[in-house]
């Protein structure tokens, strides 16, 4: 029996047409807004983004980091990009959000505002004459010592000022290393380098003893952290986008070439500390997500993110953050991370004890390694 409630199928059928076509134009309109925008996103290399694409498999993991961690300076560390320890006090200094420069002992019992920069204090390194060395991305290459006294030793190279200076490390003969992630963008729209698919950063040393500095390797596509070797042969420095460590040699046969020293991560990594027992520990921001393997193969995508990060929001496409543990000559030991986990930025063994900063975390994680170690996969619960 016909339901006279209904409406005719032709009424139907019309609703219908209409809507999947106001729907249609509106996402033509939305291609030809992007389409139009005057960001202008080109192709990585085929060749780097086959090479790099993650296809090893680490021997040991804890992929549950948050589960028995705890956190350090709740709501007083604000945006802990990086960490470093003086083994002599056990005093360690982390950079934050809010260009504080703080301080706090290894078992946790205080956090000092030590030394405010003015700027956004990223990379750090500690001489062992006791003088921190901040990147600090709008101010540069800073000295601070020990009373606090703040001095810019550089803020360009080849005339081209730094727009986020962003790791360094300081060798035994006082000779900086460091990076600068981008020239052309600054660190509040570091994005959009990503997105943009071009090499703008470089990768620098600066010698105190002449003032000089210079560039050593450009064309980096975001270049990142930077670690000294234990021997002082080689300095490490990341290429975030390109899912690799590079390595410079200083001494040897190899003095003054570059090669990579670690490929393949399984994400993008950030800055890279050496734990002093034969061990880098590299920050992992973020795995390499279906969704940003999608984005660095195909412009039009990253064209479109980049639309939404000015424009409205950037959705979300971040996780399993962490950090990776690999050996002096690169091979890979272990992978620490978690699902909920994203924009982990330095990772540092202290004793026994993981401590992993963040740029939006108010705090520090801190995990018990010998109570929470990474297992091979056959035993991971």
């Amino acid at each position: 029996m016909a339901d006279h409630n209904s409406p005719p199928i032709t009424q139907t059928s019309s609703w219908s047409t209409w809507r999947w076509g106001v729907l249609l134009s509106a996402v033509v309109l939305s291609l030809l807004v992007v389409h139009f925008d005057t960001f202008d996103a080109v192709p990585y290399p085929s060749d780097e983004l086959t090479k790099n694409k993650p296809e090893f498999v680490l021997p040991r993991s804890n992929p549950r980091v948050l589960h028995g961690s705890e956190s350090i300076g709740d709501g007083q560390l604000l945006g802990p990009e990086d960490m470093v320890c003086d083994p002599k006090s056990g005093v360690i200094y982390t950079s934050c959000v809010d260009g504080w420069i703080k301080r706090l002992t290894v078992n946790r019992s205080s956090v000092e505002d030590w030394v405010n920069t003015g700027g956004r204090p990223l990379g750090l390194a500690l001489a062992s004459s006791g003088q921190l060395y901040v990147a600090d991305a709008y101010k540069g290459i800073l000295k601070i010592t020990e009373e606090g006294e703040i001095e810019v030793l550089t803020d360009e190279a080849e005339g081209v000022k730094f727009k986020t200076t962003d790791g360094v490390a300081v060798a035994k003969t006082g000779v900086l290393y460091f990076t600068d992630a981008s020239w052309k963008y600054d660190l509040h729209n570091f994005i959009l380098d990503i997105l943009e698919g071009r090499p703008y950063g470089r990768f620098m040393s600066y010698d105190p003893s002449t003032k000089e500095t210079k560039v050593i390797a450009r064309d980096i596509y975001y270049a990142n952290g930077v670690e000294m070797s234990p021997n002082q042969d080689f300095v490490i420095f990341c290429e975030t986008v390109m899912l690799r460590c590079k390595r410079y040699y200083i001494q040897g046969e190899k003095a003054g070439s570059i090669d990579v020293f670690i490929d393949r991560l399984p994400g993008m990594p950030d800055n890279i500390r050496y734990d002093g027992e034969g061990h880098y520990w590299i920050a992992i921001p973020t795995e390499l997500t279906f969704e940003w393997d999608c984005a660095r193969k195909y412009p039009y995508i990253r064209k479109f993110l980049a639309f939404l990060d000015k424009y409205f929001r950037r959705p979300s496409m971040e996780r399993n953050a962490g950090a990776v543990v690999v050996d002096l000559d690169g091979k890979p030991i272990a992978r620490y991370y978690d699902p909920e986990l994203t924009f982990v930025t330095t990772a540092i063994k202290i004793r026994e004890h993981l401590y992993l900063g963040s740029l939006i975390k108010s705090s520090i994680i801190c995990l018990n390694l010998t109570r929470y170690p990474a297992t091979a996969p056959s035993s991971t619960k």
